[in-house]
């Protein structure tokens, strides 16, 4: 299982992270952020599969994820 956590105050809502997401779980947000703009978030966690894919294409290095271990 993995946790996808977005720092929404820096998120310039350029939706690459919407694009490369292979479950289509993350959605741009309703809100506006202090920059203002509509932030990412996910709106599915328990689909998520930690690929990372997120992460490693957001220009602003607004997401993190965090995996589980798995026990032995």
């Amino acid at each position: 299982m993995a946790r996808v956590i977005f720092r929404e105050e820096r998120c310039k809502g350029c939706r690459l992270c919407t694009a490369v997401c292979p479950r289509g779980i993350i959605k741009m947000s309703g809100h506006i952020n202090e920059m203002g703009y509509h932030p990412a978030a996910v709106e599915e966690p328990e689909k998520c599969t930690g690929c990372t894919l997120c992460a490693l294409v957001c220009p602003d290095i607004v997401i993190e994820v965090e995996r589980e271990e798995k026990a032995v």
